[in-house]
């Protein structure tokens, strides 16, 4: 054992304790959900909760647990931490393997995060590369595996507009050529935009319906801008990129943490899920899915839900114009995927919102860790909590994780695809 194990060993058990600490007198909290939550007043931690399961994975013919209706398989194992996918025009699967890299280490507090990353499955050297699935014989598993793109730099997003795939790096997007069927591109890509590396390190991207803009998410260096709002410049917002003019611009701000995207067809508003930020209780403040506005400011780091933080040097005028978020998805619930399902995709739902919940690191009892859903009509959010359609991803007594869910889409057989960076699966769900 490393002293970086015993390191993270040391801390679970602080963290413990200070859990303990911060249960006396009181249970745990309800889950915030829905339109109009009521978030619970906020109690500045000075000691961070720090709560992380270790990384375990799944068991010979274990899985997650499918809510009534649904079954679940392995469409592909064996894949190194992945994060994203996208679908080809033919049904091969993209999917983005990606870790978060080590970064320097200053104060006590920089290493117990790392050494819990560590042991979480979460950190490591970083596989960097684009994996290609392919399902010939329809049943539901890739039985073909090929390297597509390889020497990245902590890939995540992609999309494919006519001959281009264009593609997320932490530091950039970049265009690659593409011809159906291909099962490697080996030409160089060519760079379009910038985007600063660290932090948040996820950039998603989704294309316009006309193909001629892409939205580029970057979440922010810190977690309320504690070194200064100028290292914060291009990040915690989305971008628009213009493709014709090669111009980008930002689209929404203030998003701490903005990661999986989706458009939602009947207003035919973009939409996103962001993790909120952290210190101030297990569900204050909650994470979010949102329709964003062209020029939209939604409160970080001045203000969340419309209320103001207090630790952030203020600036009134941000502060007053920020917009509330259409939907509370539970704090630290840390929601990276998103998808948009039309009614039937899941058997027995209607229209609305896949969202995929890789589960919090840092409150008192565990959130997230599944596959959830939230229900649409007439483009907005309804119901006053999401849906289960995957869980079992954690041990009861949450000191393992067997997965994590991130990034989901509609496969071309009409099943939902799910990424478990920690199972190393991508799961597939259709009806029972």
């Amino acid at each position: 054992m490393g002293i970086s194990d015993i390191f993270a060993r040391l801390v679970a058990l602080i963290g413990g304790a200070v859990i303990l600490l911060r249960r006396r007198g009181a249970g745990p909290q309800a889950p915030v959900y829905g339109m109009a939550p009521s978030i619970p007043e906020a109690h500045p931690q000075n000691i961070p909760t720090l709560k992380m399961p270790t990384a375990r994975g799944w068991d010979e013919g274990q899985a997650p647990v499918a809510a009534p209706g649904f079954k679940v398989n392995a469409f592909a194992r064996g894949l190194k931490h992945p994060r994203q996918m996208l679908v080809l025009p033919n049904g091969d699967v993209l999917a983005a393997e990606a870790l978060t890299v080590p970064g320097p280490v200053r104060t006590p507090f920089d290493f117990a995060i790392t050494s819990t990353m560590k042991r979480a499955g979460a950190l490591g050297p970083s596989p960097n590369r684009i994996t290609l699935l392919r399902d010939a014989d329809g049943d539901g598993v890739a039985e073909i595996r090929e390297t597509f793109l390889e020497g990245l730099n902590q890939p995540f997003g992609m999309a494919l507009i006519g001959d281009t795939l264009y593609v997320a790096n932490t530091d950039g997007v970049l265009a690659f050529p593409y011809a159906p069927g291909q099962t490697k591109i080996t030409a160089p890509g060519r760079k379009l935009m910038d985007t600063r590396p660290g932090g948040h390190w996820t950039r998603n991207l989704i294309a316009s319906a006309d193909g001629k803009k892409l939205y580029v998410a970057v979440g922010s260096i810190s977690n309320i801008a504690e070194g200064g709002v100028h290292l914060e410049e291009g990040r915690a917002c989305v971008h628009e990129l213009d493709l014709e003019t090669g111009k980008s611009r930002i689209f929404a701000s203030g998003l701490r943490n903005p990661v999986g995207l989706a458009w939602e067809p009947v207003t035919g508003a973009l939409w996103t899920v962001v993790n909120e930020r952290d210190g101030l209780g297990d569900e204050t403040p909650p994470d979010y899915l949102t329709s964003l506005r062209d020029g939209g400011f939604y409160g970080w780091p001045y203000a969340y839900w419309g209320i103001v933080d207090d630790r952030v040097p203020q600036d009134p005028a941000m502060a007053a114009s920020s917009i509330v978020p259409d939907y509370a998805l539970g704090g630290h619930t840390a929601s990276l995927g998103l998808c948009w399902l039309p009614a039937g995709a899941l058997p027995g739902f209607p229209e609305g919102m896949a969202i995929g919940q890789h589960g919090s690191w840092n409150r008192s009892t565990l959130s997230g860790y599944k596959l959830a859903f939230v229900p649409f009509a007439d483009g907005r959010p309804t119901g006053e909590r999401p849906r289960e359609v995957l869980t079992g991803f954690l041990s009861p007594d949450e000191r393992e994780a067997y997965g994590r869910p991130v990034g989901v889409t509609l496969g071309r057989d009409g099943s939902v695809l799910m990424a478990d960076d920690v199972g190393d699966v991508i799961w597939r769900v259709t009806g029972a």
